[in-house]
């Protein structure tokens, strides 16, 4: 008998943790939780990494427009030329969208110099088939000034702001 008290005695002094205990382990959890989502800002890196994209992207396009003008002897549209259908616009004119309505360099550099115009991660509309009979538009712009060097610029860029940063438009110019 006298065992059998003994034992139960020990169970009763055997506790777990108090509610107080429990609920301050939780209240740092959370705060660490807190520090560590601060700290990491999803929506800063997720728009750090669409503006890399479009950094990519713009010198892809840039690529593929230098080097037709190095099959061309410096001009983008050669006189005569039936396969691409525009110029580039001059820097003193509007920066038009390189667009199926727009600029539209597709039949120029697809797919000889870029299997496919790359577009803007946020909101671009890519060509869906072969004929490209949507209207696509990459969003980003492109001009030429009186110097014949190119600048191709993704303006969403300056759109993709996290914390008050002043962010530009994204340029390339070659």
């Amino acid at each position: 008998m006298a065992k059998k008290i003994k034992r139960q005695n020990q169970k009763q002094n055997q506790g777990g943790f108090t509610l107080i205990e429990i609920l301050v382990v939780i209240g740092l959890i959370a705060l660490l939780a807190a520090v560590v989502i601060i700290a990491i800002n999803p929506a800063r890196q997720f728009a750090q990494g669409r503006n890399a994209q479009r950094v990519s992207n713009i010198n892809a396009i840039l690529n593929a427009i230098g080097q037709r003008m190095a099959d061309n002897k410096g001009v983008f549209r050669p006189a005569g030329d039936t396969v691409c259908g525009v110029d580039i616009p001059s820097a003193t004119s509007t920066a038009q969208t390189i667009a199926k309505t727009g600029v539209d360099l597709r039949p120029c550099v697809v797919p000889t110099y870029i299997p496919e115009l790359p577009v803007d991660p946020a909101d671009g509309v890519a060509c869906a088939n072969s004929d490209c009979s949507n209207d696509y538009d990459t969003r980003y712009t492109v001009v030429q000034d009186g110097n014949g060097r190119i600048k191709v610029c993704a303006p969403n860029a300056k759109n993709e702001t996290a914390l008050g940063e002043n962010q530009e438009e994204a340029c390339v110019t070659r």
